[in-house]
């Protein structure tokens, strides 16, 4: 049976997000702004239209807001993150397997369905009527036989508006027509420097890309590229990955609202995202074997002293205890810190992640408990409950309580469907 997949791709995600719950904004320009309030991450059409880029600084584009009357919201990513499982949530309604590919995007495998409805497009209106009614984010929906052509197909689909916001790609002729017109940088996986190399060779069009022999292309550039040829002639490459892979590296920084220039406050704010970092560890059952620290000043300000270090240890024994993660890190930090700078950012990267129930083979003379803190997995495990119950009641001392250094957020929306103070109101 001919393999049929589908790509569902939320319109605008965030600012969508934003507009379910404050509808008088629709058809008004509105972005989203990242953490500190200091660049666009999402655009509406109407920004879009302005002809402002996405990552964009705020201030370089304070004009523009002024001028258009843009309305700006600060990330929201508790209300994001909800409003994404809910979409999630309808479409497995629609398809017997389905891969999370990101936030605001899954491929359904359509395969059995397709050959019990014999009109896809119609499937595909059936399936961005259901998330509107049940979310009301807008959705499209590119269709194939393969990964990559059902992520063309959207492309195509969310580009014209003569598609209804739904494409199919599996006739021939139509594939074909659409290649010739769409640029071979717009293909799944072709970035801008693999774009470049093409485009030196005649190669410019998804169809130039599409008409190549693949051992060429795999002599040219590497066997990724070379099955995305095969993928957008119609032959599967790319399987569905219904169970998310578990991350291979866990890194957790921000941007300070402030400066900081104590090693006391440096250390507050690593031990927040150790802890972060440390649940989400635990979350994919993994531990972690190796931990790196890093701190910078402001790259952009050549007025000020620059500093910027990272450090690394290899864990005697992989972990996944936050006292043990943060302990660790603390003594990284005092080996890079200096006095008499500006600090801007500072993180902490979790590597050598493996699964808990096999966290290697111990050397001859170590012993499994000899890091800086006994390792207390049920300890983690109710502290872990709780604050999945109960957000943030629990935390690590070593945390602080002075947190004035966290981003900016004052153009936060409300957590409409995560918090009962802030649901919102029907008058």
């Amino acid at each position: 049976m001919q393999p049929f997949i589908a790509l569902v791709d939320c319109n605008n995600f965030y600012v969508s997000c934003e507009r379910v719950f404050r509808p008088d904004l629709i058809g008004k320009p509105m972005a989203v702004l990242s953490n500190n309030d200091g660049c666009i991450v999402a655009r509406s059409q109407e920004v879009k239209d302005l002809g402002i880029k996405m990552g964009v600084p705020l201030f370089q584009i304070q004009q523009l807001v002024n001028q258009h009357q843009i309305q700006l919201f600060s990330s929201n990513y508790t209300l994001y993150a909800d409003m994404s499982a809910r979409v999630i949530a309808t479409l497995e309604e629609f398809a017997p397997s389905l891969e999370v590919y990101s936030i605001d995007e899954a491929f359904l495998d359509l395969t059995g369905v397709y050959s019990c409805h014999k009109d896809p497009i119609a499937y595909g209106h059936r399936i961005r009527k259901a998330v509107v009614r049940a979310t009301g984010i807008p959705v499209c929906v590119g269709m194939g036989p393969t990964k990559t052509l059902a992520k063309l197909a959207n492309f195509a689909a969310k580009k014209w508006k003569n598609t209804g916001g739904v494409l199919d790609l599996s006739d021939t002729v139509r594939r074909e027509k659409l290649m010739r017109i769409v640029p071979v940088g717009e293909v799944w996986g072709i970035g801008s420097r693999t774009t470049e190399k093409m485009n030196q060779i005649g190669i410019h069009t998804v169809l130039d890309l599409a008409t190549q022999p693949s051992k060429r292309i795999q002599a040219q550039f590497n066997v990724v590229v070379a099955r995305t040829v095969l993928e957008l002639n119609g032959i599967p490459c790319l399987e569905l990955e219904e169970i998310e892979p578990d991350k291979q590296q866990i890194v957790c920084s921000r941007s300070f609202s402030r400066r900081l220039t104590e090693y006391k406050e440096l250390s507050s704010a690593l031990a927040e995202f150790c802890s972060r970092a440390a649940e989400k560890l635990r979350r994919q059952q993994s531990v972690t074997g190796c931990i790196t620290v890093f701190i910078r000043t402001n790259s952009f300000n050549p007025q000020e002293p620059q500093y910027q270090r990272s450090v690394s240890m290899k864990l005697d024994a992989a972990t996944q205890d936050t006292r043990s993660i943060i302990a660790t890190a603390n003594r990284l930090l005092s080996e890079i810190f200096r006095q008499g700078y500006n600090y801007q950012k500072c993180g902490v990267q979790l590597s050598h992640i493996q699964p808990e129930s096999s966290p290697g083979q111990l050397e001859l003379f170590e012993y499994a408990d000899n890091g800086l803190v006994r390792e207390n997995r049920p300890l983690m495990k109710i502290i872990d409950q709780i604050n999945r119950r109960f957000p943030k009641t629990i935390s690590i001392a070593a945390t602080g309580l002075d947190k004035s250094w966290q981003p900016k957020a004052n153009r936060i929306s409300p957590r409409y469907t995560t918090d009962w103070r802030e649901i919102v109101w029907v008058k």
